[in-house]
């Protein structure tokens, strides 16, 4: 069942109005390694020879392109058609995302530029265009092999090695144009308060409010067509705060409407703001009632334990590389996920498209959003990092399937952690920051070992072995106090930090190969089907007899270019029976 204003292929799901124009498909496009383009004057008259199918990057076969050489600059061009019916609204440019520096330009005129490759970000392209001729759309984007940039498993040298695969370079999520009044809702902050049955509401209005603006905001809530609640304020400042009860009588029927896997329910809300009584905008979204809370070393979701059961996912596709390849294939590994038996998805060194958090929302998907890496520790990684992440958090904030906020994993970018109190601070200052800004997830620094401050201790370790993995966990104490380092070569703890009664997740193990000239798993290769599940079993089950560790996550969903460990094949092509993998899962 989808959300009430569900419209396919839109961007953003989670804030939904009706007057938009998709702007995917062919551009003009063309490299410039030398870096003339703007000397030269490409933003007012685009000098371009190639087309591109946009929103995939010149590197994949999915663009046209298809040359996975590194290039520095490349360009981007098309006509926007704006349509009459926007004359007098404010034109709104989003993109997705483009990795890593975007510079636009609309008809000659400089625009605006964003740094970073995960974060969506727009531009109020009013002033520059008209709705009586064709306009000109172009963009440039600085991509370079510099470590300090948030690059996840992006290599930085010029051919694939270990688990680092082809760069991401340019747009590789979707552009689209929005029309709104010059007064419109800006963003909507959706807090929800299991315990208190109350949901808060944080929004931002742009265009000039004030107590003479006339301006009112509505908010109507429905649960499954059945309207819930519906209440308006006065619009007086560019930030207003509500808090709605949920609740319409003692033991009403929507006391126990909460979201969890199995039972994913999702309030709709629409946000209308009028003027003099005029509706002038209105945005459809959505939000779960959910609680995600620790408590005596267990992960609690909606105040019961939970187990979490998750599948790393670091989302590639053959022929499109970052970007999926359709709205479709996103639901696919939703659902081969959940036939396969687990409860949620790690999405590794990836910030995935805001429609596969969406459907995991719908679907019911437990999901930790990890941070892409940077590989360099310096002022400027610092500060790349730290922007990008925020922007990150906020954008992603609404979606009740995320429950854990990963910003750093393995000590990447972060490679002297165990010892460097300027690393150590780094990861105490995000840590902070996000909890600043969401204080009701759970944020893991750093994820596998050498933790500072974290709310999950987690572990990662490749172990083959039933027996092995036994004796090596057989002392919690040993583990989480450094008395020996787990995996035979990393700590839990940084240096001066120590246990806090965290809840334990070994969140990698498994990367169980067949045997193959094309690649790699961890450990050794398998040849059958049988040692494949004798393995397999035999690790879960030793993982799962081990009391202290309350939730895993298997390394991983499908083969990634070089990386054969997957469940399954780079084109979704299931390498083992699915019911045998599920059962197991649910030992």
């Amino acid at each position: 069942m989808t959300t009430k204003k569900y419209i396919k292929d839109y961007p953003r799901p989670q804030f939904v109005r009706e007057d938009w124009n998709l702007l995917n498909g062919e551009w003009r496009f063309d490299f410039d390694d030398d870096n003339v383009g703007e000397a030269a004057g490409w933003h007012r008259s685009f000098a371009g020879n190639r087309t591109i199918n946009v929103p995939f990057t010149y590197e994949t076969k999915a663009s046209g392109i298809g040359e996975e050489a590194h290039h520095p600059y490349v360009w981007y061009n098309r006509q926007l058609d704006i349509p009459s019916a926007a004359q007098g609204k404010r034109i709104l440019l989003h993109f997705q995302a483009v990795d890593y520096i975007a510079q636009v330009w609309v008809n000659g005129e400089y625009v605006g530029r964003h740094r970073g490759g995960y974060a969506a970000f727009s531009f109020d392209i009013t002033p520059y265009v008209s709705c009586e001729s064709p306009n000109e759309l172009t963009v440039k984007v600085e991509d370079s092999k510099d470590a300090t940039q948030t690059r996840g498993k992006q290599r930085w040298v010029d051919d694939n090695f270990e688990c680092f695969y082809v760069q991401t370079t340019g747009i590789w999520q979707s552009v689209w144009l929005e029309y709104v009044d010059e007064q419109h809702i800006d963003a909507v902050k959706i807090t929800p308060d299991l315990d208190a049955s109350t949901v808060h509401f944080d929004y931002q209005v742009k265009g000039g409010t004030s107590e003479e603006s006339g301006l009112t905001l509505e908010t109507v809530i429905t649960m499954k067509g059945r309207q819930v609640k519906r209440t308006s304020l006065a619009v007086d400042r560019p930030w207003l705060t509500l808090e709605v009860d949920l609740v319409h009588e003692r033991n009403g029927p929507w006391k126990k409407c909460y979201w969890s896997p199995g039972n994913p329910n999702l309030y709709d809300v629409e946000f209308i703001l009028y003027r003099n009584g005029v509706e002038i905008d209105h945005v459809y979204s959505y939000f779960g009632m959910r609680k995600i809370s620790i408590q005596q070393g267990r992960v609690l979701l909606n105040n019961i334990p939970i187990y979490q059961r998750l599948l790393l996912d670091q989302g590639y596709w053959p022929e499109s590389h970052l970007t999926p390849p359709s709205e479709e294939a996103l639901i696919e590994d939703i659902e081969l996920l959940l036939k396969m038996g687990y409860n949620g998805v790690r999405k590794h060194m990836k910030l995935e498209d805001p429609r596969f958090l969406y459907w995991c929302d719908v679907k019911g998907v437990l999901v930790w959003s990890e941070m892409a890496a940077t590989y360099e520790f310096n002022d400027q990684a610092v500060q790349h990092f730290t922007e990008e992440w925020m922007e990150i958090v906020r954008q992603q904030y609404n979606h009740p399937s995320i429950i854990t906020w990963v910003p750093f994993n393995e000590s990447w970018g972060i490679m002297n952690v165990f010892k460097d109190v300027r690393q150590q601070k780094f990861t105490e200052a995000i840590y902070q920051l996000t909890k600043a800004f969401d204080p009701n997830r759970p944020v893991i620094t750093n994820d596998g070992w050498e933790h500072t401050v974290s709310d999950i201790l987690t572990l990662h370790d490749y172990v083959e072995t039933k027996e092995q993995f036994l004796e090596r966990y057989a002392s919690k104490d040993d583990i989480v106090n450094n008395v020996k380092s787990f995996n035979r070569w990393k700590y839990a703890f940084a240096d001066g930090y120590s246990y806090k009664g965290q809840p334990i997740i070994l969140s990698e193990f498994g990367g169980i190969a067949f045997k193959s000239d094309k690649g790699w798993g961890y450990g050794g290769q398998v040849v059958s089907e049988e040692a494949f599940f004798d393995r397999f079993r035999g690790i879960h089950e030793a993982v799962k007899a081990t009391d202290y560790i309350v939730g895993y996550c298997y390394t991983q969903i499908t083969d990634v270019q070089q990386e054969v460990n997957g469940l399954l094949t780079e084109e979704r092509e299931p390498k083992l029976p699915l019911e045998k993998i599920k059962e197991i899962n649910l030992l």
